[in-house]
Formats: structure tokens, sequence, C-alpha cells
């Protein structure tokens, strides 16, 4: 018996965050993911995107507060105030360019990568909205329109900057 080398499996390319971000969601009922190509460098949309206690509240609709109450590695936690009252507490992921933010009522979902169209802009994808306890779902009433408004919004941002 000769020893033959078994062949390699094959590999697929590592999804950039806003790849990732699609692939997430689409294992969410009622997701729908919101992307806009913004006329900026990723260098400059990926601190607004990570900045939990400012910038990131100033974007989400119905969000009056967010703050960072954990971080350890990529691993966060933080707690919500809603413009109506409620509160939430978020665990989840902040990456370069990646932030997944869950509780058990609610999902943000928001990921930047360089454009591969346009030199010197960003592709920006979001998702979220309320979720249905329990399960992997979303309610899917306005969940487009908030995320082209978080991503309208974002654009303001970083126009405003400069």
């Amino acid at each position: 018996m000769t020893d033959t080398p078994l062949p390699a499996w094959p590999a697929a390319a590592p999804l950039d965050p806003v790849r990732r971000l699609h692939a997430l969601a689409a294992g969410v009922r009622g997701a729908r993911v919101t992307t806009r190509e913004i006329p900026a460098p990723c260098a400059a949309v990926e601190p607004l995107l990570a900045d939990i206690d400012g910038e990131l509240a100033l974007l989400v609709p119905d969000m009056r507060r967010l703050r960072l109450t954990r971080a350890e590695g990529d691993r966060v936690e933080a707690v919500a105030r809603s413009r109506f009252g409620p509160h939430a507490r978020f665990h989840g992921v902040r990456r370069p360019g990646w932030l997944w933010l869950q509780s058990r009522f609610v999902l943000i979902g928001i990921a930047a990568a360089p454009s591969t169209t346009t030199p010197g802009h960003t592709l920006v994808a979001f998702t979220g909205g309320v979720r249905v306890p329990g399960r992997a779902a979303l309610v899917p009433v306005g969940v487009g329109r908030a995320g082209r408004k978080v991503l309208g919004l974002l654009e303001a941002r970083l126009t405003a900057r400069g």
C-alpha cells in the first residue's frame, strides 16, 4: 500500500463584511439588507460603525441612547433606550467594518467594505428590526425603509465631517 496524498479540498475566498452580512441576514426570516455606496473611503466609514456610544445611536431610527457596557476582544455588550421608552440589552460582535448586535427583541447589523466598482468609495449594508422572540425572524414592516434611513444618515454624517 502506498501513501498517496489526498486531494486538497476546495477553498473559498473569505467573505468581506458586506457579503457576510448578506449571508447572515439570509438566515433570518423577514430580514432585508439595504446597501448603499457612499462616496467616502472605508477608513472614514468604519470608525463611525464601531462607535457604539456615539455615532451608531445617531444613525439607528427609534434609538434615543446606546451605551457600550462591555467589550472583550470582538465581543461587545450594550444597553439601549428607545425613543418610545423601552430598553434593550444587546450582545454582539464588533470588528473592523462589521457590527452585529442582537437583543431579545431587536437586531442591528451593519457592515462596510471598500467598493469594488468605485475607488475611494465604500459599500455599506444594514439590516435590523424587531425580532420575533424565540424564532429567527424579524417583523418585516418598515425594515427596508429603516435601512434606507440609516444609510442616508450615515452618508450625511460623513459629508458633514468632510
